[in-house]
């Protein structure tokens, strides 16, 4: 169930059916949680897919824009992860909460939650996918908190985890989403938040190469989104409006806060050139602002 409503989530949106995985986490998983279990394995095997689920919650909540409700979910996640005695699923919903806090702009929070992430067994006992998952949202809070160094680093060790990974490791189903298109879309947000446009708009573009568009279209828009922003900031309008055609076209049926700011930060990029006359520029503000109205 976990793995069907995530797969859900990375094509419709946080905000498709959260309050379906909401009504089986609160009726069905609280009762199994409640049952008997065989022996102390089933029970932490439980709580795991307990925790996993539970962070899926907030997750979608937070890529729908709720983010008190997505902070309760991924706290409960946490609880969950520890009654599991699950280090890495422990870390794993840490990354989220400081994916989360980075996106608030609450840098020392952010750094604070995906430092802890990095931790110990939370790291140490993880697969080398999810090892990498961990790293590459490590660099951002700390490109995000000033320290461009350290983020540098912090990417090359990702790299190197996700280059150890192979089709035999024994990885958790949970990190199923994450491969090159998806490190490529966090090493881009690392570079543009550091100030080097050049570097981001390449992985954005490796990014958007790489990822199978159809199973993970919610992410695709919003990578092609970015992409756009960067462009606009270098000066290349008309590319930036023919990349956020594209992440417009992908936007369709897709509930997500984040694909909404996309379309916003589309509107507001465009704001000092509408009056040019622009055609492209004129039916890329209009399908932005369509957007929003029917998905607000």
């Amino acid at each position: 169930m976990v793995a069907l409503f995530s797969r859900i989530d990375q094509r419709h949106g946080g905000g498709h059916a959260r309050s379906a995985v909401v009504q089986y986490l609160t009726t069905d998983v609280t009762g199994y949680l409640h049952g008997r279990f065989l022996d102390d394995d089933v029970r932490r095997g439980m709580y795991t897919a307990a925790s996993e689920l539970a962070y899926l919650s907030g997750w979608m909540a937070f890529d729908n824009g709720e983010h008190p409700v997505a902070q309760r979910y991924l706290t409960t996640a946490v609880s969950l992860a520890a009654e599991a005695d699950d280090a890495p699923m422990a870390g794993h919903v840490l990354r989220a909460m400081a994916h989360q806090a980075i996106e608030l702009r609450h840098p020392t929070e952010a750094l604070n939650l995906a430092g802890a992430s990095v931790e110990g067994s939370r790291y140490a006992s993880a697969s080398p996918r999810e090892r990498s998952l961990l790293g590459v949202v490590h660099a951002r809070a700390l490109a995000a908190a000033g320290e461009r160094q350290a983020a540098a680093a912090a990417l090359l060790r990702a790299e190197d985890d996700l280059a150890a990974a192979s089709p035999g490791d024994d990885e958790p189903g949970r990190v199923f989403f994450f491969g090159e298109a998806s490190l490529a879309h966090e090493t881009a947000c690392v570079l543009r938040d550091t100030g080097d446009l050049d570097g981001a708009k390449r992985e954005f573009r490796r990014s958007v190469r790489t990822r199978k568009a159809s199973s993970f279209t919610r992410t695709h828009a919003v990578t092609l989104g970015y992409l756009g922003s960067v462009q606009a900031r270098q000066g290349a309008i008309e590319e930036a409006c023919a990349t956020w055609s594209r992440a417009l076209d992908l936007m369709d049926g897709v509930h997500s806060a984040r694909a909404r700011r996309t379309a916003a930060d589309m509107r507001r990029a465009l704001s000092p050139v509408r009056a040019r006359g622009i055609p492209l520029v004129r039916e890329i503000n209009h399908r932005a602002a369509v957007f929003l109205s029917q998905s607000s």
